[in-house]
């Protein structure tokens, strides 16, 4: 990321919130390992929620899936707990007027233009301890700008982020973030009479496949015992 987007993104973590500071290398403060949602679909599967100190990926395959209805839950649910959150929009498309009102002042928002400079704002805002939920927006980028992403770009953030208790949540359309710890895939279909729906009820009815890295590691292990 060129130096002036740096200096700038580091000057809107400050002037967002007052006292933020960057912590590198601060070991996590937290004895809990998840996050949880309150979302029983996610939560029980992963036993607990979200992994900490890991990246989980929402593959969100189509419109009408539910991601940004997921998205604004997670905001909401975060906002609850007074927890700052920022969120990487990978191609500024974030329409903010369908956000509570009161979640805003708790949201660092990042306007990115691609992809690339999406995951150049996570490499930096990812080294800060203060944010507590961090969430990459690519599920309406091209795809060809997706292809372009390498496979060492996730193992990276993963370094970063597995030195602190943070949550980063990437949303995609479809799987590709090869470290993901825990991957959320999205079933559902909801057709447009569910904008006129309350988000509870859709909520309640979010069809998501889970799939946990640590089973299969644990699997691995007991195999090679």
């Amino acid at each position: 990321m060129p130096a002036a987007n740096v200096i700038r993104l580091r000057t809107l973590l400050s002037d967002k919130f007052s006292g933020l500071r960057l912590h590198l290398g601060k070991p996590p403060t937290t004895k809990n390992k998840f996050w949880p949602t309150g979302l029983p679909a996610i939560d029980e599967p992963l036993q607990g929620g979200l992994p900490k100190g890991a990246l989980s990926e929402i593959v969100n395959p189509g419109k009408s899936c539910g991601g940004t209805t997921l998205l604004h839950e997670l905001l909401r649910r975060a906002a609850q707990e007074n927890q700052i959150v920022a969120l990487i929009d990978g191609n500024d498309s974030l329409d903010v007027t369908q956000i509570e009102e009161s979640l805003l002042p708790r949201l660092l928002w990042v306007r990115a233009h691609s992809a690339r400079e999406a995951l150049q704002a996570a490499d930096f805002i990812l080294r800060d301890s203060n944010l507590s939920l961090v969430l990459l927006d690519l599920k309406i980028n091209s795809e060809p700008e997706l292809r372009k992403i390498p496979a060492t770009a996730w193992y990276r953030l993963q370094r970063i982020v597995e030195e602190s208790a943070l949550v980063c949540v990437v949303f995609t359309r479809r799987g590709m973030v090869a470290s993901a710890q825990a991957r959320i895939t999205l079933h559902s279909r909801f057709n447009l009479g569910a904008l006129e729906r309350d988000a509870e009820d859709l909520l309640r009815e979010l069809k998501c496949e889970i799939s946990d890295a640590r089973h299969y590691q644990e699997s691995v292990s007991q195999n090679v015992a």
